[in-house]
């Protein structure tokens, strides 16, 4: 099923539950779970550090250096399972990408506040590729004050692809809410260009 645009005004969303085929993700939660070097790393936050609520980590090419909340990150080098993604997400998106943020979201309380990823090496209209692995989340949008839209509620299940590009990020926030439900690891991929 091809990536379908929601209805959001003054953003491109695309979205396909079914990116991936289950047996697909579940093999590749499984393997990037167990290969990727994870971190957890004190971010600032209101002028004070804390500790990210969720294990991160940073892939891509040798220049692909990224900034976000006081962080300074150096790629590590593509693993195989990421260099394969990347293909087919090039792919499917008509985008290029030289780098992937990884976060696994180890329980329900596990979580990310709203942000838009609006760093200035992303250019002023990144194309952000989401690619949801485990448990289904619910993932938030909510528009920036001045744009006249009610905030979204999309369950991202595995294998589910969303991608962001154009106006979204200068208009629109999004997050990752904590829940008290039971819910198992969830590991998101989001590819990225950076500093072209």
């Amino acid at each position: 099923m091809p990536l379908r645009p929601l209805s959001l005004p003054d953003a491109e969303v695309l979205l396909d539950v079914h990116f991936l085929a289950p047996a697909e993700a579940a093999a590749l939660l499984a393997e990037l779970t167990a290969t990727v070097a994870w971190r957890q790393e004190p971010i600032k936050l209101f002028g004070r550090e804390v500790m990210q609520p969720r294990l991160t980590a940073w892939y891509g090419d040798p220049n692909a250096t990224y900034r976000y909340s006081g962080l300074h990150l150096e790629p590590l080098p593509w693993l195989p399972a990421l260099q394969h993604l990347r293909a087919q997400l090039e792919a499917a998106t008509g985008a290029r990408f030289n780098s992937v943020l990884l976060n696994l979201y180890r329980s329900g309380q596990d979580s990310m506040g709203y942000h838009a990823d609006d760093e200035p090496e992303l250019g002023p209209a990144p194309v952000i590729a989401s690619l949801t692995l485990g448990a289904t989340r619910t993932f938030r949008l909510k528009p920036r004050p001045g744009v006249p839209a009610q905030a979204l509620s999309l369950p991202l299940p595995a294998g589910s692809l969303l991608v962001m590009r154009g106006e979204t990020q200068q208009n629109w926030l999004h997050a990752l809410p904590k829940t008290v439900r039971p819910v198992g690891p969830r590991l998101n991929l989001t590819f990225r260009l950076v500093g072209e």
